[in-house]
């Protein structure tokens, strides 16, 4: 089967002074990102689309859903490290304004207790792994997290886990792996951006 993951659309920076969660929805151009990605996307033959239940991964996954005529899984399991955090700083701009925590972001640093992130991290690619057994030779799109595709392909390729983000992925950029039921799993392709041909505003470094 061929696992197509969606990195959500640039967000809303958000800082909750009160404690709760921020889970931003998109930004104006996160929302143009994703009809993009759902353009191209609805040119493909998909059999299902799962997404994260955070507000970021749901606004991206909307026009997915019209343009490919499904109604998204919500699984909680894949939702990004940061999900309890108060504050949304977007990895473009923390790496101008704090270069030391970005870089920290960069290296896995997520978390100070090794033992939260190799719990998230577990939990995460467990969760993608239910969703390839179900879906045995099928092409199923994931709407998730740049966090979330860097564990699941650090799975693919044998990657420690406490350097895993090894790859950047664009917002709505598409990721690839190919999973075979013997437990194969291939990385077709990492950081698509062919959406953005004709639209290089919407590019986001």
């Amino acid at each position: 089967m061929e696992l197509i993951f969606v990195r959500h659309g640039r967000p809303e920076q958000i800082q909750n002074s009160d404690g709760t969660p921020a889970d931003p929805p998109l930004a104006e151009i996160g929302r143009d990102q994703a009809l993009a990605v759902a353009s191209w996307l609805s040119e493909e033959s998909i059999d299902h689309i799962y997404t994260s239940p955070m507000r970021r991964a749901r606004e991206t996954c909307q026009p997915i859903e019209k343009a490919l005529g499904l109604t998204a899984s919500v699984r909680d399991d894949i939702s990004e490290f940061d999900r309890d955090s108060s504050s949304y700083v977007p990895m473009e701009v923390l790496k101008e304004i704090n270069r030391k925590a970005w870089e920290r972001m960069a290296s896995g640093a997520m978390s100070s207790s090794p033992e939260t992130l190799s719990s998230w991290y577990t939990t995460t690619v467990t969760q993608v792994e239910a969703i390839v057994r179900v879906h045995s030779g099928q092409r199923v799109v994931v709407v998730c997290h740049g966090g979330v595709i860097n564990a699941y392909l650090a799975r693919c390729l044998d990657f420690d886990i406490q350097g895993f983000m090894k790859f950047d992925v664009d917002y709505t950029s598409v990721t690839r792996v190919l999973a075979s039921e013997a437990g194969h799993r291939s990385v077709k392709s990492i950081n698509e951006t062919a959406h953005f041909r004709n639209q290089p505003h919407l590019m986001v470094r």
